[in-house]
This record gives C-alpha cells, sequence and structure tokens, in this order.
C-alpha cells in the first residue's frame, strides 16, 4: 500500500511530500521518524482507481463486525490461558465456518511466522480490522499486555456496534409503515383508481381538482408502468448512494441536528462513540495524540470528527483537551466538556471518558425505547391524512351523484 506524506524535519528547510511504500500508516510514522523527520500529513496515495466509498461499504468485507468482536475476545481468553499467538490463531480458523476469515487469520499467522508482529499483520486488512483495533493491539504488544488489550477493544466494538443496533432497530419501525404505505398507494393507483375514472366518465360527474389530480397521477402511471418502477429504483439507489457521500451524508446530519427529538439522540450517540473510542485507546497506553486521530476516524460524521482533530492541534500546542470540545456545545454536550475538564485536572482522562461514555450510552437506549413511542402517534396521523384525502378525493364525486337522484 502507498502514502503520500508531507514530512517535516528540523533545520530541513519547507516540507517535503513523499509517496511511501508500507503495510500500514504506522509503519509509515517509524520510518519517517528514523530518519529524522515528523510526519505533518498521511493520506493513502491517490494514483490508482478506487470505487466509491458507499460502494464499497455496501458490498461488505465478507467478515462482520460480530465476527472480528469474537474473534477479539477468543484470542483474549487462549491467550490468557498462555497459548502462543500462532496456536490461537489455529484455533480460530479451525472454529470459524466463515471461508474469508478463514483465509485471513492463515495469513495473519503465517505473516507472524515470517516475523512480523501482529499488528503489522493486521493492518494488511484495514477494511476488516479497523484502524482502532489495530493500535490497540499493537500498544498491547508493545506493552506486553495483548490478551488485555484485546479484550478491551473486544469490548468497545460491542458497545459501538450495540450503540448503532439500537438507534438503527428504533428507525426500523417507521421505515417498514413509510414504505408499505407507498407501495400500497403506487398499487392503488394503478389498479384501483382506473376502475373507478371508467365509472366517473362512463357517468359523466363532474370531479373536484383533488380528484382530478389522483386520477391524473393514476393515469400517467398506467401508462408508464416500466418508467415508474424503474424511477422509483433508481430513486432508492441513488439516495442511498447520495447519503452515504461525502456531501450527502453532510446534509442529512445537519437535518438531523436540527430536529427535535433525533437531534439529541444523534448528539448524544456520537458522543458515547468518541468517548468510548478515546477512553479504550488511553486506558490501553496509546498516545493521546494518536488515540485522537485514530477516534477522528472512527467517529466518521464529518462535524463531529472535526472537533476531535481541533482538539489534536490543542494537544499539540500544550492545550487542554477539553477546550475544543467545550467551543461546540451543540455538537458535544457541555457535561462532556466539564468532565473532561475534571478528569484533566484530577488526571484520571481515561476513566472520566468512560463515566462519560456509559453515561449517554445508557441515555440513548432510553431514548430509542421512547422514540417508538412518539413516533407511533405522528405516523398514525400521517397515514389518516393520506388515506383520509384520497378517499374523500375519491367518494366524494360518488356522493354528489347519489344525492343527485
Amino acid at each position: 500500500m502507498k502514502f503520500r506524506a508531507t514530512i517535516h524535519k528540523e533545520g530541513g528547510g519547507a516540507d517535503s511530500i513523499r509517496v511511501i511504500d508500507a503495510s500500514t500508516r504506522f509503519a509509515v510514522y517509524e520510518q519517517v521518524q528514523k530518519e529524522g523527520g515528523v510526519v505533518v500529513e498521511l493520506a493513502e496515495n491517490e494514483g490508482r482507481f478506487k470505487l466509491p466509498s458507499w460502494f464499497s461499504y455496501s458490498i461488505g468485507t465478507g467478515v462482520k463486525h460480530a465476527e472480528v468482536i469474537r474473534m477479539a475476545r477468543n484470542l483474549s481468553a487462549m491467550l490468557g490461558a498462555g497459548l502462543s499467538i500462532s496456536r490461537a490463531l489455529s484455533v480460530i480458523e479451525r472454529q470459524s465456518g466463515n471461508k474469508r476469515l478463514k483465509t485471513i487469520v492463515v495469513d495473519l499467522s503465517n505473516s507472524i511466522k515470517g516475523g512480523s508482529s501482529f499488528y503489522e499483520s493486521l493492518g494488511k486488512y484495514p477494511k476488516v480490522f479497523p484502524k482502532l483495533f489495530v493500535a490497540m493491539v499493537r500498544s498491547g504488544e508493545e506493552s506486553g499486555s495483548l490478551a488485555e488489550a484485546l479484550t478491551t477493544v473486544g469490548l468497545q466494538m460491542e458497545r459501538s456496534e450495540e450503540l448503532v443496533r439500537k438507534v438503527r432497530g428504533a428507525m426500523i419501525y417507521p421505515s417498514i409503515v413509510i414504505t408499505a404505505v407507498i407501495v400500497v398507494g403506487i398499487l392503488m393507483l394503478i389498479y384501483v383508481v382506473p376502475t373507478l375514472t371508467s365509472t366517473f366518465t362512463q357517468l359523466g360527474v363532474q370531479v373536484p381538482l383533488a380528484t382530478r389530480v389522483i386520477v391524473s397521477l393514476s393515469n400517467f402511471m398506467v401508462a408508464h408502468v416500466v418508467l415508474v418502477f424503474m424511477a422509483l429504483i433508481a430513486f432508492v439507489v441513488g439516495g442511498i448512494a447520495f447519503v452515504r457521500s461525502r456531501t450527502g451524508s453532510k446534509i442529512v446530519l445537519a437535518i438531523a441536528l436540527r430536529l427535535p427529538v433525533i437531534g439529541e439522540l444523534v448528539r448524544e450517540t456520537y458522543t458515547a462513540r468518541a468517548s468510548r473510542t478515546l477512553s479504550s485507546l488511553l486506558a490501553s497506553g496509546v498516545p493521546v495524540l494518536d488515540a485522537l486521530s485514530i477516534t477522528k476516524e472512527v467517529v466518521h460524521a464529518e462535524a463531529f470528527a472535526r472537533v476531535v482533530a481541533e482538539a489534536e492541534e490543542h494537544v499539540k500546542k500544550g492545550e487542554l483537551l477539553s477546550a475544543s470540545f467545550a467551543t461546540y456545545p451543540k455538537l458535544y454536550p457541555i457535561l462532556m466538556s466539564d468532565m473532561l475538564a475534571v478528569g484533566e485536572e484530577t488526571g484520571k482522562v481515561a476513566e472520566m471518558l468512560k463515566q462519560i461514555a456509559e453515561f449517554y450510552e445508557g441515555d440513548v437506549a432510553e431514548k430509542t425505547k421512547d422514540l417508538s413511542t412518539i413516533i407511533e402517534p405522528v405516523l398514525m396521523l400521517l397515514i389518516g391524512t393520506i388515506v383520509g384525502v384520497f378517499a374523500v378525493s375519491m367518494i366524494a364525486p360518488i356522493y354528489s351523484l347519489s344525492s343527485a337522484f
């Protein structure tokens, strides 16, 4: 893998840009440090064709997050029992029913036997083992506490996955209802409305404006059924692509933050994720600047990640970590910056971040339960309005006809 690095050397004049061939980002930092330089900026080299990020996410890696979490826990248990890393990986390979994971584990084992460290071997699969996983394994290897590091990263990934699952679960019910309403509406416009339209035409009934609009829409859909369904599929696929693009995700996040209940849920979800990740990294002995850099990538959402990036810059200048978070109370709650400031004063930043994460994880869990209660009447009102408008538009001409006799 090639990386484009901006390197600064003391007394070396302007910063230089080099393309470095290395297996992981950590390998780049090590190589530059040996040369007496400092990496100012680092990114994957764009010299080769890359699929859009939303597409690569959609097709997946062949290995589920749950399998990676299970692997971390099993490795931790076996290493804690005294097994060597190679033997533990051999057990993981035999236990796994995932062919893709088996292949990866065999390659990891061969790489370690060839003299590579475990974290360097994991770095070859960045889409399977996230940067957080690699960093904590590296810290565990260097400190001689790999089993504990694997336990911590397994717990961290499990909590993060559980948080996402709860929020996603709260959205399933309204998504299903809205999808069902759209499908039923389309089917009625194609199959039911034409029957009523022919009746109105035969009887020469004067129909109101709302009815004429529905009839016109129905006539268009009947005449262009294939086009309508192709447009619907294109809309869904395009919507997914847009939401997963950088611009789309920024727009969706900005809208979500302004919604009454959803906004608070989004803020607390990202606060919990950032706090949990940073806490786990610092507790495992990862340097604070590296921990902030990794947290920035784990957070994903650009607005929230930008705050972490500012915190990284503040720490580089010798300023307090809590300063950046206190500047953005509309993204990270004031409670986080206040508790983080207390942690800095007492020298217990990792413990305080863990408490922040646990507090907001619990709060998100409660709010996702309440969300269903709030959404249900709103959906019923929406569905009732749609059905009411449709029913009145189609029944009114029939009622006026019957009253004429």
